[in-house]
């Protein structure tokens, strides 16, 4: 029988805290008009970005997206947007500790806030802290019941917690609340791989792989769980429809490791991750 893998965190986490002080107001001009009575123009650098500006900057890679919300959390720090996409682009660059400290901004202004306690909840599974994910997402879960997400997190933050029967009800509950989404599917399939159930993990994988919603991730998942059950050269087939060739090969060797046909060192992060 193959090594059973350690579950990792999900959905899907220091460098110098980003500044983000509140503006102070302009004491010299506290009516914002000139002498003449004229509403004074907003400057570029005091103007919020709108719609459109801020779409495309969701478009960014981590780093431009960094320093475009940034700035525009600098301009109003009680803009939720703003602020939960800075900490979003601070996960997504490993700055765990500021993206925590952003979301928590969020929150002390906007405490019931849905996309700011998921952002938290993500944040802290991503750097391993499940434990404190769990009261975000459960307060996601109470402003926004029939939303799949939060449940979802709060799966895999109990698993972080070692909470396993608290985490397979979770697990299920995102799934009941949203039959068509690949995302919970593939999160209750990774809990029964964890768990022993790699035909059980498989079934679901399928099924989500076959959703709209379906993601490279969850598609490179099945080639795991189906490599794992010794069908290497299935999995294989799976792995190269999406990665590229070195990536694939070096996947496989740790694959082979884990069912005892090498050697290898890669985790079963790295391969979860693509790396």
């Amino acid at each position: 029988m193959c090594r059973k893998p350690a579950l990792l965190a999900t959905v899907l986490t220091p460098i110098l805290l980003l500044s983000v002080p509140a503006m102070a107001a302009d004491k010299g001009d506290k009516a914002g008009k000139t002498a003449a009575g004229a509403p004074v123009a907003q400057s570029a650098a005091q103007r919020k970005a709108g719609a459109v500006e801020r779409a495309e900057a969701r478009r960014l890679d981590p780093l431009a997206r960094a320093a475009f919300w940034s700035a525009e959390f600098e301009k109003d720090p009680r803009d939720a947007e703003a602020g939960v996409a800075l900490s979003q682009a601070l996960r997504s660059l490993g700055r765990y500790d500021d993206a925590v400290a952003t979301s928590g901004r969020v929150l002390v202004s906007h405490p019931n806030d849905v996309e700011a306690l998921l952002e938290s909840a993500r944040v802290q599974l991503a750097r391993g802290e499940g434990f404190f994910a769990i009261e975000p997402a459960r307060s996601a879960a109470a402003a926004a019941p029939r939303d799949w997400r939060p449940q979802s997190l709060l799966g895999v933050a109990l698993e972080q917690s070692k909470r396993d029967d608290e985490a397979l009800v979770a697990h299920r509950q995102a799934v009941a609340l949203a039959p068509n989404e690949a995302a919970p599917a593939a999160n209750l399939a990774m809990y029964l791989a964890g768990h022993g159930d790699l035909a059980g993990a498989e079934t679901l994988l399928r099924k989500a792989v076959a959703m709209p919603s379906s993601t490279i991730q969850i598609r490179q998942n099945l080639a795991l769980i189906v490599g794992l059950q010794g069908r290497v050269d299935e999995a294989e087939k799976l792995a190269r429809q999406d990665l590229p060739p070195q990536m694939v090969d070096n996947n496989l060797a740790w694959l082979r490791a884990a069912l005892g046909q090498g050697s290898g060192t890669r985790t079963w992060g790295a391969v979860k991750a693509g790396g």
